[in-house]
């Protein structure tokens, strides 16, 4: 009988320490926790395939911001050969329009980042770099 006793006084201790320390120990543990995964949180914009006007090339890529900067990687497909794929970013930074461009034959992968970015808009074009222009569509 004693033992029965000194056992049900030790699993109901045990459970009231559970009950009092638990929440507040589980707060505690989530907590610090929580705040770093919140803070690096990004989303990753997956785009394309957007096409030149006459549907020779095309491109696709992903944007995201890390660490207070815009990071963009892209992929050029030439589906004809012969004559040069291009991709246009306009980028609106720091108060103003900012415009560039990268060529390709074949195949290729580029990456560009800048800091102070709040806009991105890209297009493609085939043959030239202001020939067959397909549309402009915004990637951030």
């Amino acid at each position: 009988m004693r033992k029965t006793l000194t056992t049900a006084a030790l699993a109901g201790a045990m459970a009231l320490t559970a009950l009092t320390l638990g929440p507040a120990a589980a707060q505690a543990a989530a907590q610090p926790a929580a705040q770093p995964a919140a803070s690096a949180a990004t989303t990753v914009v997956k785009w394309g395939k957007f096409f030149s006007g006459d549907r020779k090339a095309y491109t696709f890529g992903k944007t995201w911001k890390a660490h207070g900067k815009v990071y963009t990687k892209w992929y050029g497909v030439d589906r004809v050969g012969g004559k040069k794929g291009w991709v246009w970013f306009e980028v609106y930074r720091n108060g103003g329009w900012h415009k560039f461009n990268k060529s390709w034959d074949g195949k290729t992968v580029g990456t560009w980042s800048g800091h102070g970015i709040e806009k991105v808009y890209t297009y493609t074009c085939w043959a030239g770099k202001f020939e067959n222009c397909g549309k402009k569509y915004r990637i951030y």
